[in-house]
């Protein structure tokens, strides 16, 4: 199955911050009834991400305080597709194995 949304991208900030995107909600609770069997350490659900012209395989991660899973973005990305914190990035992603 495929989601699609447009989400901001926020930065946790820190020594080496971390970028990313929130799922919405929603979409989290099918992502996790879906991939109960298969999730892996600290509950990350293994996926395939397109945005732009930009396609890797990376984790979702549970998130308590959204109550949703996060997508980390990477540099390679953030640069290639010039995308900047508190902009919206339209995302695509699958499960692995699907």
């Amino acid at each position: 199955m495929a989601y699609r949304f447009i989400t901001e991208l926020w930065v946790h900030e820190g020594e080496n911050p971390w970028y990313f995107v929130t799922l919405p909600p929603d979409q989290s609770d099918e992502i996790e009834a879906l991939s109960a069997p298969s999730r892996r350490g600290f509950g990350s659900v293994r996926v395939h991400v397109t945005i732009g012209a930009s396609t890797w395989s990376t984790s979702l991660f549970p998130d308590s305080r959204a109550g949703a899973y996060v997508l980390p973005i990477k540099q390679k990305v953030r640069l290639g597709e010039r995308l900047q914190v508190g902009e919206s990035v339209a995302v695509s992603l699958r499960l692995a194995g699907e």
